[in-house]
């Protein structure tokens, strides 16, 4: 038996972000509040090739640009 999650080629990873933002849009107002702040995420990155560093990117920014980018491949 395959996990809902794996099946509809998604990550853990992402498949844990998405539950944990579905949870926090049904809190009522003050605790969503809270819990939104707690979510945001204020983490960079960057790419290295030929041992030079690329731009820093945020990462939930990044990760908002990747998940668009896959759902429009996977609409086509």
């Amino acid at each position: 038996m395959a996990f809902a999650w794996k099946a509809s080629g998604l990550t853990y990873n992402r498949y844990l972000a998405v539950a944990a933002r579905v949870v926090r849009r049904s809190l009522k107002e003050d605790k969503r509040l809270q819990a939104e702040r707690r979510g945001e995420m204020d983490l960079r990155f960057a790419k290295w090739k030929n041992g030079k560093q690329g731009d820093n990117k945020n990462l939930g920014e990044a990760n908002v640009s990747a998940m668009a980018e896959q759902a429009g491949q996977q609409g086509q």
